[in-house]
């Protein structure tokens, strides 16, 4: 039986920046081991400064890694790079496209330099569009476009070499949430009709949610990768907030439960396990003073990374511009 490789099985990747003057070398990544399947929506999520670009930039040829390889569709990045990238289309964070010209004239530049005949250009784009809102833009230029048809025009652009796998850098940054939401839902309506591969870096949480696997990376190591419900379902159906001036009296007012798990984020307790109805209810009862509100969500997967780190994304991120 012939083995079919993956679409991206990245193992024991390192890299390493060298500091400068008297400062020391900086970890970008450390040992991660990836795998992607064919026709899988993966979104590498974390704070900002957790690795993510890097990776993009060592997948696009950009930097080289320090350590460990990178096979693409069974090529090897590093030692066959024509090969590895022959099907693959890139979105960078920041636009590619000329603003000055017209979104048929970029897509006809894109044409020229992946030697697209011009038979062959006018049927892709005729099956790249539909999809999208740009139907009756063509002749515009690029520059009176929203920021959402902008990053539309980017993955029109892309699909014109007809890529099997598609790498996105923070492809929602500059977006509002309107924008944010229609561009998902473009990537999820293009993976289901074409079967493309996508591999997406984001550091908004919520964009990971509609993915089919997830990896959460922070300080450039691995810290899990599954579908979604799999990693939320960790924490359980339910977590109890509770804010207030003094959370560790009212963890210290917890300790004889011992089946809870809890965490101070914020000046909120963070509270996981079994009937949180009643442990709201005891709160309310027994520490009123000490609580100014109280509230049950489901987990997301912001929540698995706070448990999993103990941190924030935002104190995280914080950190990292320090």
């Amino acid at each position: 039986m012939t083995h079919t490789p993956p679409a991206v099985a990245i193992r024991q990747l390192g890299h390493c920046y060298p500091g400068r003057r008297r400062q020391a070398s900086r970890v970008a990544l450390e040992r991660l081991d990836l795998v992607i399947p064919h026709g899988a929506f993966f979104v590498l999520t974390g704070p900002n400064g957790s690795g993510k670009s890097t990776l993009f930039k060592i997948l696009c040829g950009l930097t080289r890694p320090s350590t460990g390889t990178i096979h693409i569709h069974g090529h090897d990045l590093i030692a066959h790079p024509n090969q590895a990238r022959r099907d693959m289309g890139v979105v960078f964070q920041k636009p590619a496209l000329d603003k000055h010209l017209t979104v048929l004239e970029n897509f006809r530049i894109h044409a020229d330099l992946y030697d697209i005949p011009p038979a062959v250009f006018a049927q892709r784009l005729h099956e790249a569009l539909p999809w999208s809102d740009l139907q009756t833009r063509l002749n515009e230029r690029v520059e009176t476009l929203s920021g959402g048809l902008a990053r539309q025009a980017e993955l029109v652009k892309v699909l014109l070499h007809d890529p099997r796998l598609l790498i996105l850098d923070e492809p929602t940054v500059g977006l509002d949430p309107g924008g944010r939401l229609a561009f998902m839902s473009t990537l999820l309506r293009l993976q289901k009709k074409r079967g493309v591969t996508i591999l997406m870096t984001s550091h908004i949480f919520a964009e990971a949610e509609q993915a089919d696997l997830v990896a959460i990376l922070r300080q450039g190591r691995l810290l899990a990768m599954d579908t979604p419900a799999r990693l939320t379902a960790q924490l359980g159906n339910e977590i109890l907030i509770v804010q207030g001036e003094h959370p560790e009296a009212l963890a210290a007012a917890l300790a004889d439960h011992p089946e809870l798990h809890m965490q101070i984020q914020n000046h909120e307790l963070r509270i996981q396990g079994q009937d949180l109805l009643q442990r709201m209810a005891d709160l309310l009862r027994d520490h009123r003073a000490l609580v100014h509100s109280l509230s049950i969500k489901q987990p997301t997967l912001e929540d698995v990374y706070i448990h999993l780190t103990g941190r924030a994304l935002a104190s995280d991120e914080e950190e990292n511009h320090r």
